[in-house]
Parts: C-alpha cells; sequence; structure tokens
C-alpha cells in the first residue's frame, strides 16, 4: 500500500512539467548548461557544434567529433577556395612574465636548435610571428621529450620584461607545466583562488530549485526574479580544478607562470579567404592616450 501511494504521489510530481516556453527562457537554460558542465567544460561554439556533430568527451572537454550529415565536400570546398574556420579553445594556454634574459636563459634548457627554431628565433622573438617547437625536459635532449608547442612572444614596450604564450595540448599540460615551475622555481602560488565563484553540486541544485519555483510565477513577475537570482558562469578548464591554484612566482627569478587555459579562445582560419574575413570581421580599435 505504501509502494502504491508512492508511485502515485511521484506520478502527479512527474505531471508538473512546465511548459517548452519556461523551459527555455535564459535563465532556466544558463542554470541547466551550468549544470551539465560540471565534470566537461563546454567551448563557446559548444551549441553550434551540438546540433550537427557527433559529440565526444575527452581531456575534460566535450568537443565535436565527426558531422552528422556528409560535409566532407563542402569543408574542403571551403579549404580550396574559400575560408574554413576551426575552434581551437580547448587547446591550453600557458603565460609566463619576467626579464627576457632570464626566460631565454631557462627556456633554453628544454629545447634544442638541432631539432629547429627556439625561442630566442629572431622573427619569433620580435613578436612579429608565432613559432613552433618540440619541448624535452630540462637538459635531457635527445631524450625525455614532452611534446610539440606553438608559441608567441608579445611585443616589445622598451623595457626588459616580457610576455610569452605557450600553446599545449591539454594531454601534455600538466607534464610541461611541471617543467616549466621546476626550471623556473616557482613554487609559491601568486594566486590561490579564482576571481569569480564556482557553483558547487549543492549550489547547483538549490539555484535549480529557485528557477524552477520563478518558473511557475506569472510573467511580470519573472523580470523581477532574473534580477533577484544572477546566473554563474562556470570558471576553468577541463585540465585544471576550479580551487586550484593558477598561478605560480618565483622569489629567486621573478618569473611568474600563469595558467590562461579557456581565458584566450583560440581559432584557425584555412583558405584562401581567409585573409579577407578577418580583414572585413576585424575593426582596428582606437587608442586615446591621456
Amino acid at each position: 500500500k505504501k509502494q502504491a501511494e508512492k508511485a502515485v504521489h511521484q506520478k502527479k510530481e512527474q505531471s508538473k512539467t512546465k511548459c517548452r516556453k519556461a523551459r527555455r527562457r535564459h535563465i532556466n537554460l544558463v542554470a541547466e548548461f551550468n549544470h551539465r558542465q560540471r565534470k566537461n567544460i563546454w567551448l563557446e561554439t559548444h551549441i553550434w557544434h551540438a546540433k550537427r556533430f557527433h559529440m565526444v568527451k575527452k581531456w575534460g572537454y566535450c568537443l565535436g567529433n565527426s558531422p552528422t550529415e556528409k560535409s566532407y565536400r563542402a569543408c574542403y570546398r571551403a579549404m580550396t577556395k574559400h575560408c574554413l574556420l576551426q575552434d581551437l579553445s580547448y587547446y591550453c594556454c600557458l603565460e609566463l612574465k619576467g626579464k627576457e634574459n632570464e626566460l631565454l636563459k631557462q627556456l633554453a634548457r628544454i629545447c634544442s636548435i638541432d631539432t629547429g627554431l627556439t625561442f630566442q628565433e629572431a622573427c619569433c622573438l620580435s613578436g612579429r610571428f608565432e613559432g613552433s617547437l618540440y619541448l624535452y625536459r630540462a637538459d635531457r635532449y635527445p631524450e625525455d621529450m614532452l611534446g610539440p608547442v606553438t608559441f608567441i612572444w608579445k611585443l616589445r614596450d622598451g623595457s626588459e620584461n616580457r610576455q610569452l604564450w605557450i600553446w599545449v595540448h591539454p594531454a601534455l599540460k600538466q607534464d610541461i607545466l611541471r617543467e616549466l615551475k621546476a626550471i623556473f622555481q616557482c613554487t609559491e602560488p601568486e594566486e590561490m583562488c579564482i576571481t569569480e565563484p564556482v557553483t558547487t553540486l549543492v549550489q547547483e541544485e538549490k539555484q535549480v530549485e529557485v528557477v524552477t519555483s520563478l518558473g511557475n510565477k506569472r510573467k511580470k513577475e519573472d523580470k523581477e526574479g532574473e534580477k533577484a537570482v544572477p546566473a554563474k558562469k562556470i570558471i576553468g578548464d577541463g585540465t585544471r580544478d576550479p580551487f586550484q591554484s593558477y598561478s605560480w612566482i618565483s622569489q629567486t627569478t621573478g618569473i611568474a607562470i600563469s595558467d590562461r587555459s579557456m581565458e584566450i579562445l583560440r581559432y584557425r582560419l584555412i583558405g584562401p579567404l581567409s585573409h579577407s574575413v578577418l580583414t572585413e570581421t576585424l575593426k582596428a580599435a582606437s587608442v586615446q592616450t591621456v
């Protein structure tokens, strides 16, 4: 009898589903999307890819693997005659700040001129071109290879301090980050927590309950409810715990290492019209000096 009453009670509760218009409200969608990103982080183009690709979960991200329809000819046509865009934002970005001489001195220990370009190549050091090379463990070349990376220097501003961005595959990030922290002696975390709050599982459940209660109100009261319950965005990436430190500094060398994964977006344009697309899309900002 208790089981029958329990089943009837559950059936009544399940029948109280909101209409599609209520489910598609902005505040409900944000809470649902954040709840679904607890284990696998979405790229900013996730919704577009999810409608057209078979999605896979790799390296802590949810990525598009293969298209749901036969679009190989269209992609080939775009690569040869037009422009094809790829979202590479799942690649991890490691930022290095410090004196140029100290950066080049320690970075020379994890690469070799025998493999090609290095961090101190003139064309790359100026910041005008992006370079690529293979990293090894410190003073272990040609053994113990870590993997391929790409890098780009920030343009010089007249001081001896420089800024370097290294892009690595998420599968190689932890090994390369550990090696960089070792050669630069970065042991003390510069920042222990993230700048924006992260919703935990309990907070997400409470937020969903509040959103559900707001959805049952009238349309005039929904606008006030959206202001009362701000939607929180998950900060972090699939290769790092959101509660771990993401910036380290060395007291001896003065070098600072920061993990900028999912903070800097990265896109790749392939095709003869790539430059035309960039020039028509991006506009130079007017810099005003005080």
